[in-house]
């Protein structure tokens, strides 16, 4: 997996470097501010961006809004020492794919990658559980689309796809399993939920469909 590290630590980035290299992965840059992780991002588009939340020039939040709206393949995760709440959900509402604390066990941040790279949130058990309670609150009407604008009415096989998103069942392989359709075609109608609801990523879309109760 090509990888890119993003962290004002030097010694931050230097043991997480040898930890990913040494399980197989590929670091392709390392930014030592938000403004040099959107260039380099943009320079060698990494699979994954791994991103901290306090940062010189530039903070993690605006970098991921940068870096997932210009580029949507690139996956941003936020890996921080901050566990506050408000940051969790605005790093989710800016498009990115997880948020880790930098607590966590080496084997359970691999496994999160691997997740990350199944288009699945990289998110502990905790923190899902705070996300959807948050986004599970109701809010006014006139904050339901993102956009400020009605989305695009879901067809039936959509609405289906979504409704296992909500369960838990996240990645193009287990979706297809489930649904007896190709991963192909899977990635065909996430693409569509994403586009009329005007979302970025999987983890906006479960936690859109709670808030709004359309499933």
């Amino acid at each position: 997996m090509r990888i890119q590290i993003s962290d004002d630590h030097s010694l931050f980035r230097d043991g997480l470097r040898s930890l990913l290299t040494a399980n197989g992965h590929d670091v392709v840059a390392e930014a030592k501010n938000g403004r040099e992780a959107v260039q380099l991002a943009r320079q060698h588009r990494p699979e994954i961006v791994l991103m901290d939340l306090s940062m010189p020039e530039l903070d993690g939040l605006a970098a991921t809004k940068l870096i997932t709206a210009e580029m949507p393949d690139v996956k941003v995760i936020m890996l921080t020492a901050s566990d506050d709440d408000a940051s969790l959900f605005e790093a989710i509402k800016s498009g990115a794919q997880g948020y880790l604390l930098k607590n966590l066990e080496a084997e359970d941040l691999l496994a999160m990658l691997e997740r990350a790279a199944e288009n699945e949130p990289a998110l502990t058990p905790v923190l899902a559980r705070k996300l959807l309670q948050e986004f599970a609150k109701p809010v006014d009407a006139a904050q339901h689309a993102p956009s400020g604008e009605e989305p695009d009415a879901l067809t039936a096989r959509e609405r289906e796809v979504l409704e296992l998103m909500v369960e838990g069942v996240t990645s193009n392989r287990r979706l297809a399993k489930r649904l007896a359709l190709s991963e192909n075609t899977v990635k065909f109608h996430v693409r569509n939920i994403l586009d009329k609801l005007h979302l970025h990523n999987r983890a906006e879309v479960v936690a859109y469909a709670l808030r709004n109760k359309i499933v």
